[in-house]
């Protein structure tokens, strides 16, 4: 089995993330959010003996890899095949509440590599994106029918891409010789879209509209604030749970989220008197985002972006911990 993808920040995920006292000696209990090719959860289960993790993922092909790599571990690993969102929303009662929970927001190299779906424009594959099957929109279905005004819209809103306008005109174009089928085809529109100084800097120029599209495609920044909320709920008072992020989207979701989490009160300003209860929900152990050095960079380019959030437990928290955080 070959394994393509490097967790990012595993050191710091270890440590800050560590099942320790009394909890870890009875057993801990952990949550991979985003199993992936299973990296992150095949190093706590190898550091940490008495640790047992469920390890979700919406891609049953990934999870496939994940379960043979995972083997060794027999009954301390398990397995759920879907999105995170359902999973936390509808954890059973009588299921044992985590005392970690990981998320790792960064699509794994795999699907770039080896998924066969478009994910990447280095590659002549069919405009797919879907993580998993159930999502109605391909890649392709929204890059073909999508007004032009709603695709720049959506191209400069998740891909933060400044020539949104222009690439989704020259889409449109294309598109009238045709169906754009292939995620080399829609490179070739993009590429020929942008002025030639554009074409050779730091990232290709279809790399923001590839982002993009995937975070329609899959409905990333839609479930994530709700899938933290229901996340933090499920985890046990005194447990921690992480996020990594990659683009700044995601980072400013998780960042708000974590510090309604850190205040006494929560509630909007033209609220006279605090209606939240007035109690700081968890203690947020990483003030400012934990980073990759530049040893981590250099053998491992994808984690150059990759963010670290992590928060401790105190509380329950209220609807009022969402009021205000990006994409609620």
């Amino acid at each position: 089995m070959k394994i393509v993808h490097t967790p990012v920040l595993l050191k710091e995920c270890l440590d800050y993330l560590s099942p320790v006292g009394e909890a870890y000696e009875n057993n801990a209990l952990m949550i991979d959010s985003t199993l992936g090719e299973g990296g992150h959860t095949f190093n706590f289960l190898s550091t940490y003996p008495n640790l047992s993790i469920i390890g979700v993922d919406a891609d049953k092909s990934i999870q496939a890899k994940a379960r043979e790599r995972l083997a060794q571990f027999a009954e301390r690993v398990h397995f759920y095949n879907g999105w995170f969102d359902n999973f936390y929303n509808n954890y059973p009662a009588e299921y044992e509440k985590p005392n970690l929970i990981l998320f790792d927001l960064g699509i794994s190299v795999y699907h770039y590599e080896e998924s066969e779906r478009g994910f990447s424009f280095r590659y002549d594959e069919k405009l797919d994106m879907r993580l998993n099957s159930d999502r109605e929109k391909s890649a392709a279905d929204l890059v073909n029918e999508l007004p032009e005004e709603k695709l720049a819209d959506l191209i400069y809103l998740y891909g933060e891409e400044k020539l949104s306008r222009r690439i989704a005109h020259a889409i449109v174009v294309a598109r009238e010789g045709g169906r754009i089928e292939s995620s080399k085809a829609l490179a070739e529109v993009i590429w020929n879209a942008v002025p030639a100084n554009y074409r050779y800097g730091n990232i290709h120029p279809a790399t923001r509209t590839f982002q993009a599209l995937r975070i329609a495609v899959n409905g990333e920044l839609e479930r994530l604030p709700r899938s933290l909320h229901a996340a933090f709920g499920c985890l046990k008072t005194g447990g921690k749970m992480g996020v990594i992020t990659f683009h700044s989207l995601e980072d400013r979701i998780v960042k708000n989220y974590f510090r309604n989490l850190g205040k006494k009160c929560v509630c909007p300003p033209e609220v006279a008197q605090c209606r939240c209860g007035g109690k700081q929900c968890a203690e947020i152990l990483t003030r400012k985002p934990v980073e990759p050095g530049a040893e981590e960079i250099k053998v491992n380019s994808p984690s150059r972006s990759a963010k670290l959030r992590v928060v401790r437990k105190l509380c329950d928290a209220t609807k009022y911990h969402l009021e205000g955080v990006v994409g609620f």
